[in-house]
């Protein structure tokens, strides 16, 4: 069985990078219908699955240091958003397989459509050693051996 919403949070996280990469450094209000299309409301006004797990892509890429923003708009979008410097500088090296940067890779297979090469792509980046803060380490206690 296929992981679906693993290749929908690819796809969304990929075009949550791209567009706030061609923003850059200026602040840009995402919303979730610019990055996974126009979703229906239940008949009580609850948002569908897919948009709710785009707008959790946007907020998981914020707390593992991809993003910075000020704050949600409802629940259509993130406000004031932009890419963190570690991130800015990520996008912007060469990948390692290739002679192309992140950012003119991921947007090559976005716009080839191949999913699979995307997730995978993503995958990769998401993977990749400081591309984001590592957490602080906290000072062992010395003990007295005496």
């Amino acid at each position: 069985m296929a992981d679906l919403h693993i290749d929908d949070f690819c796809r969304d996280a990929a075009l949550v990078l791209l567009h706030l990469y061609s923003s850059f450094p200026r602040p840009l209000s995402l919303y979730v219908e610019d990055i996974c299309g126009p979703q229906s409301v239940d008949e009580v006004g609850l948002h569908s699955k897919r948009h709710m797990a785009c707008l959790a892509t946007m907020l998981w890429l914020a707390e593992e240091g991809y993003l910075r923003h000020e704050g949600l708009i409802y629940q259509e979008g993130i406000e004031q958003s932009v890419l963190t410097s570690k991130a800015f500088v990520q996008l912007s090296s060469l990948a390692v397989t290739a002679d192309r940067r992140w950012v003119d890779q991921l947007r090559e297979t976005w716009r080839g459509g191949h999913s699979e090469a995307l997730s995978l792509l993503v995958h990769q980046f998401i993977a990749l050693p400081g591309a984001v803060p590592a957490p602080a380490s906290r000072p062992t206690p010395r003990r007295d051996t005496h």
